[in-house]
């Protein structure tokens, strides 16, 4: 099962392996690590570039990719509001938040479940059209300095939002293969979001 692990975690963790026997395998944006007890592969969020086999545990390639600092945008989007930022490294260096009411789905039928609908939708592409405007005005002056994009919130949402504006189909195309699950896009989430974004998926076979 995999899970996500803090990169000072990832290398306290592992450290104490290096150079014991084994074999270890740097491919495709990861590294599998086997030892006689068990297997472990991880995976940094930003990539591995480094490929290689080692007969040992070899893990330097690893930290080199778990340390490194990355300019990175960040997009959360959900029915109800939206959060856009910028870090340098684990700094916070641009932000932007906003909320806006979004009525819950309506489980009975007739009339009035038609005009809940109306007004709910309505009220959802409001939030769209504010998130698209806000992530476009903010993201903008960083599009040529930024590395990574990193997604997150409500799939649908954020969907929604990249293809409200053509002038941040460039976040796709930047997007790390993780998406962030958010459940309210608010400044406090931005603000912890260096541990999520700099965590290695890890998964021990």
């Amino acid at each position: 099962m995999a899970r996500f692990v803090g990169r000072a975690n990832v290398r306290k963790r592992l450290a104490g392996l290096e150079g014991a026997s084994g074999r270890t395998v740097y491919a495709d944006g990861a590294v599998r690590i086997e030892l006689p007890e068990g297997v472990t592969v991880v995976r940094p969020t930003f990539g591995l570039a480094h490929e290689g086999e080692y007969d040992n545990v070899r893990l330097a390639p690893l930290f080199d990719a778990l340390a490194e600092e990355h300019m990175v945008a960040v997009l959360l989007v959900r029915l109800g509001g939206y959060a856009v930022g910028v870090f340098d490294g684990e700094r916070l260096v641009a932000s932007k938040v906003g909320s806006r009411f979004v009525k819950n789905r309506h489980k009975k039928g007739g009339s009035s479940a038609n005009r809940f609908r109306r007004r709910r939708e309505e009220q959802a592409r409001v939030l769209i059209e504010e998130a698209a405007g806000a992530a476009r005005d903010m993201l903008e002056p960083w599009r040529n300095r930024v590395e990574f994009a990193a997604l997150g919130g409500h799939r649908p949402a954020i969907a929604e939002v990249l293809g409200a504006s053509p002038q941040l189909s460039w976040l796709n195309e930047r997007a790390v293969s993780r998406f962030f699950p958010v459940a309210d896009p608010r400044q406090y989430v931005l603000d912890r979001m260096p541990y999520d974004l700099y965590s290695a998926e890890v998964v021990e076979e």
